[in-house]
């Protein structure tokens, strides 16, 4: 995320994975299903987007009795060069993991901040 690349990220991914945004976000559509949808949706908001995320902070995971399932919180810090305007957009991400990649990801962010981000 910090270094925007969509491969890196799509890696994680097991090849039939599902990535869902329960509260809608614009410019995201409401899931990625498989791990080249994944990589090409967030090559293309990362593409498009102005922000520069600055930091990812205020990171806790909590263990659930399910051993493949991970809830993670975080803030993400980012700047908009062109106007030097910086922004926190905090976020919620329920992981579901199996043979050490990600196959569900319900990924709870802030709209209004993103959408504020954007522009």
């Amino acid at each position: 995320m910090l270094d925007k690349s969509a491969d890196d990220l799509a890696d994680l991914y097991a090849v039939d994975a599902v990535h869902e945004f329960p509260f809608a976000s614009p410019g995201f559509p409401p899931r990625y299903e498989g791990r080249e949808e994944v990589r090409a949706g967030y090559r293309a908001a990362w593409g498009a987007s102005p922000v520069q995320v600055m930091e990812i902070r205020n990171v806790s995971a909590c263990e659930t009795t399910d051993p493949e399932v991970i809830i993670a919180e975080h803030v993400v810090v980012g700047a908009l060069p062109a106007t030097g305007d910086t922004f926190t957009v905090p976020g919620l991400l329920i992981l579901h993991v199996r043979d050490g990649l990600i196959t569900r990801v319900r990924d709870y962010m802030d709209g209004f901040q993103v959408a504020r981000a954007r522009g």
